[in-house]
């Protein structure tokens, strides 16, 4: 099938249809910071979280943190009314483990806590959405499983999000699935999520983005300066476990900077811009910070699309600290020290992008620049997305000097178009719209002789 042709660029319009705008932003209201602060004190209240700390215990320990987020995610279950195929399961997901040479001296048990919203297109339901952040904890020594670590901003906060998500959520439908996931380990060396990735994987899921939530809940930094109105989003470059004939492709298509990871921090920026969010999307591209890691890069090793959400600037003070004061100076990761408002709106820029990456269609695949021949017009292909509410398609470039995607141009539901634009001098993408102008995530164009 052909698309149109066009003439000329012209200004990138991302525009959303009325009933869009109503679905998602009837969601995002219904976030409330007060709910996202009392997980982060429910959390705090069991002391120390420690992946090696007490199970036993209902009051005390990681064992009871796990087990009040069980309970948690079951209510949230029972209330929304689900039933049938569409029923929200909740489930341990348990791993042995150890021991390490590392940070666990013994056999542990690594457990995450998991919430499945199946999607209620049939068409779509395989394919998978988490959120997640780490519900462990740790105090200044890593290996110290009996001192309070009350780990608010790292990382309740992001444990705040998923929860909060799984309760609004799950009162509305999605084509997609989305997965709600509080991981364990993450402290240890990313435990909990790398083994669940990895039996992800290992299982065939069919896994299109993680958005990693780690200290998300504290927008002073040390000097003073206050970034409530950003919050950080890192993606990598490169997927990892490339073959020589991969890279060598990339370097000849100047892909360097259009992973699949690096797509999706684009559309998260992009969905937060177009519902006006108080907090905006800061994209970094790196994989994470110096020094540092998080459960996004276990799903990256994995083969998955993950990103990052953390703070603009992270006040050491309060991370992997005991509680203490020394020369008038508070040590601690404590609750007071998180902004529930600045949480939610965290949360909010998640539900967004969680809302639309889930009723959108498929990327469209094998998408691709036509070569056959020389030529300074641009020829694009690409496969037809497979749900039955895909309403067509938009071809969207940009200079190759440029970051984000600048300009669009309608397709319908074409699955060919030729450009009067130099293909040598741009980049090219191709996303799938539906009936209600949910768009995918952006393909990027390759290059092929047909």
């Amino acid at each position: 099938m052909t698309g149109c042709s066009t003439t000329s660029p012209s200004s990138a319009k991302f525009d959303s249809s009325h009933e869009q705008q109503e679905q998602v932003q009837a969601m995002l209201t219904e976030i409330s910071p007060h709910h996202a602060k009392a997980v982060i004190d429910s959390l705090v209240s069991f002391g120390t979280r420690h992946t090696l700390s007490e199970t036993d215990s209902e009051t005390h320990g990681i064992g009871a943190a796990r087990h009040w987020i069980y309970r948690e995610f079951e209510k949230m279950a029972l209330l929304s009314g689900r039933t049938g195929d569409e029923a929200m399961r909740v489930s341990f997901d348990s791993h042995a483990y150890g021991p390490d040479r590392r940070r666990v001296p013994v056999e542990t048990e690594i457990v995450n806590v998991v919430a499945v919203l199946p999607g209620s297109m049939p068409q779509a339901r395989a394919r998978k959405y988490y959120v997640i952040g780490h519900y462990d904890s740790r105090a200044s020594e890593a290996l110290d499983a009996e001192s309070d670590a009350p780990g608010a901003n790292d990382d309740a906060s992001g444990v705040a999000v998923v929860m909060e998500l799984a309760r609004v959520m799950s009162q509305h439908r999605y084509d997609a699935t989305i997965v709600f996931m509080a991981t364990a380990g993450e402290e240890q060396g990313l435990l909990g999520a790398r083994l669940h990735a990895q039996t992800a994987r290992e299982n065939g899921d069919d896994i299109r983005a993680v958005l990693s939530n780690d200290i998300v809940g504290d927008p002073k930094g040390p000097s003073g300066n206050i970034y409530d109105k950003q919050i950080r989003v890192f993606s990598e470059a490169l997927p990892r476990e490339l073959s020589a004939a991969d890279l060598a492709r990339i370097r000849a298509l100047g892909m360097e900077n259009d992973s699949p990871s690096r797509q999706l921090a684009r559309y998260i920026a992009e969905t937060a811009r177009q519902y006006g969010l108080p907090v905006q999307a800061m994209l970094v591209n790196r994989t994470d910070r110096f020094l540092r890691g998080g459960d996004h890069t276990s799903f990256n090793e994995a083969g998955f699309p993950a990103v990052r959400f953390t703070i603009v600037e992270e006040n050491y003070d309060r991370q992997h600290q005991n509680v203490r004061e020394e020369h008038g100076v508070r040590y601690g990761d404590l609750p007071e020290f998180v902004d529930a408002d600045y949480l939610a709106g965290v949360t909010r820029v998640n539900g967004a992008a969680l809302a639309c990456l889930a009723n959108a269609p498929s990327a469209p695949g094998n998408a691709r620049i036509v070569t056959e021949q020389l030529g300074n017009d641009t020829m694009l292909r690409w496969d037809a997305s497979p749900e039955p509410d895909v309403a067509g398609y938009e071809v969207l470039w940009r200079l190759t000097t440029e970051h984000e995607w600048s300009h669009a141009r309608d397709m319908q539901a074409g699955t060919e178009a030729t450009l009067k634009i130099n293909k040598d001098n741009y980049f090219f993408g191709v996303r799938a719209y539906d009936k209600d102008e949910y768009r995918s995530p952006v393909s990027f164009c390759a290059a092929a002789p047909q």
